[in-house]
């Protein structure tokens, strides 16, 4: 693994009111990559528009429920004799809940890249954008250690899970070309999953089977290493900066997505996309978890008005 001892320290501490400031770019950042927010109702729409918001964004939640079953076996057994209002409850908070955590990987690799330029211990910082690395530094050795630079190309993801364990070897593969393929790299490179919000130091991925690495030159780095690698504050001291932002600026409603229901008008559209697909009885609970299975397994159409059906396209950022 990378002897740190060999690289140059951190000299400098970045003071709390650019941290702040750092942060808070991070923040709006995210929010236009990511929006937390499911509903995005204008202050000055009127009650018309508002439902026709209400009614789109209850489709979408129909269209999500679909895409994200995860087992449609499981998913229509658990479903039948439940009420779609509840369902579709549920199915809201999950939504809310993945675009939160897609939301919070934008805002916490943007942290990472700003420290890592304001920290002052690093050579260059620069955003490479791409699929696979988020940004890249280079780093140099103290005096009279070899080699006199070393190229770190990072992947900031919020938690080792969020990769299956099938998916580690392509993710550091594919990281590994942008290192490899780099005309801009000059000496070593290391390839850097780091790793926001696991406790722990660094680790390196292996073959289940045979225990070899999948490349010895790429690490996990996770928050107790990562943070303070980059930024010079523990993982602790940038989650308190992040939360007293937070707290400062107050969280818009739509953007929580812990205890808060959905509007009734949204779970009225998502109620009539199951009444068109005769997935519920008159009651409204879903009835027949055969239909179910099918409905998630096969591609979903809608009726146009004129009668005539077509594909529903779904948001793949939904």
């Amino acid at each position: 693994m990378l002897n740190t001892d060999q690289l140059v320290p951190h000299t400098a501490k970045i003071p709390s009111s650019d941290l702040k400031r750092i942060i808070k770019g991070a923040v709006e950042y995210a929010n236009r990559k990511s929006s937390r927010a499911i509903l995005d109702i204008p202050e000055k729409a009127t009650d018309d528009e508002a439902k026709q918001i209400y009614f789109k964004e209850g489709r979408a939640l129909f269209d999500y429920f679909k895409k994200y079953c995860g087992d449609p076996a499981t998913t229509a057994y658990e479903c039948c004799g439940r009420n779609f209002n509840k369902v579709a409850a549920e199915q809201f908070f999950n939504r809310a809940l993945q675009k939160g955590r897609m939301n919070s990987g934008w805002r916490y690799q943007r942290i990472a890249f700003q420290c890592a330029q304001s920290s002052k211990r690093f050579k260059t910082v620069s955003d490479i954008g791409s699929m696979e690395a988020d940004f890249t530094v280079t780093i140099e050795s103290v005096r009279g250690a070899n080699p006199p630079i070393v190229n770190i190309y990072i992947s900031v993801k919020n938690r080792t899970n969020t990769l299956g364990g099938q998916d580690w070897p392509k993710a550091i593969s594919a990281l590994e070309e942008v290192a490899k393929n780099d005309k801009n790299r000059s000496g070593p490179y290391l390839c850097v999953f780091g790793i926001a919000m696991d406790r722990g130091q660094r680790t390196i991925k292996r073959n289940g089977k045979t225990k070899q690495p999948h490349s010895i030159n790429t690490e996990v780095w996770l928050s107790d290493f990562f943070w303070p690698f980059f930024s010079n504050y523990t993982y602790e001291e940038i989650m308190l900066a992040v939360y007293e932002l937070i707290s400062e600026q107050g969280l818009q409603k739509e953007n929580r997505t812990i205890g808060i229901a959905p509007p009734t008008e949204l779970v009225e559209s998502f109620g009539e996309q199951c009444k068109q697909f005769g997935l519920v009885d008159d009651s409204g609970n879903f009835n027949d978890p055969k239909k179910l299975v099918n409905f998630f397994c096969t591609a979903t159409v809608r009726k146009k008005p004129s009668g005539k059906k077509t594909k529903v396209k779904v948001a793949k950022n939904v």
